[in-house]
Formats: structure tokens, C-alpha cells, sequence
């Protein structure tokens, strides 16, 4: 499961650097994430870092993205795949 930024967001900034994924970008009005880079830091870290930095609790898991752990460790593969260079 991604997690999603909810309309509680407070753009503090603090979320985005701790992405190990890239997976965070400021959106028309707070910060988004993308759900095909986001791997809830599967593979980083034991936790999401986002929801640790967060201070008002605006990032929970998205219900409408639901993955296994297996999925997410495939995610992150691919997505170390990509960024290595050629």
C-alpha cells in the first residue's frame, strides 16, 4: 500500500528530502505522492520516513493502493534498477 498526503498537510517541508524514492513533490497546493515510486521505504528503511517527520500526522496508508511487502521489495528493485547509471 502507498501512503497518500492528506488535506491536514501544513507544506512544512520536511517530508520530501526523507524520501528515499523521490516518491514526494510539492502538488498544486501540498505536497503529493506518487504511488508508483512510493515503496513506504521497503528495502530503505523499517518505517516510512515521511510519517516519522511529519508533525501532524497527515500521511497515512492509501487505501486505494494496496500492495504487499513482496510488491513494494519489487518496487524498490525496479526503482534501484532505474537509477543506476548506464
Amino acid at each position: 500500500m502507498a501512503l497518500m498526503i492528506t488535506d491536514d498537510c501544513i507544506n512544512c517541508d520536511v517530508c520530501e528530502p526523507e524520501c528515499p524514492n523521490d516518491a514526494i513533490s510539492m502538488g498544486p497546493l501540498i505536497y503529493e505522492i506518487d504511488p508508483h515510486k512510493c515503496t513506504e521505504c521497503v528495502g530503505h528503511y523499517d518505517e516510512p520516513q515521511c510519517q516519522q517527520v511529519c508533525p501532524v500526522s497527515c500521511i497515512p496508508f492509501n487505501p486505494e493502493w494496496r500492495e504487499t511487502k513482496e510488491a513494494l521489495l519489487a518496487k524498490y528493485a525496479e526503482l534501484q534498477q532505474a537509477a543506476k547509471p548506464v
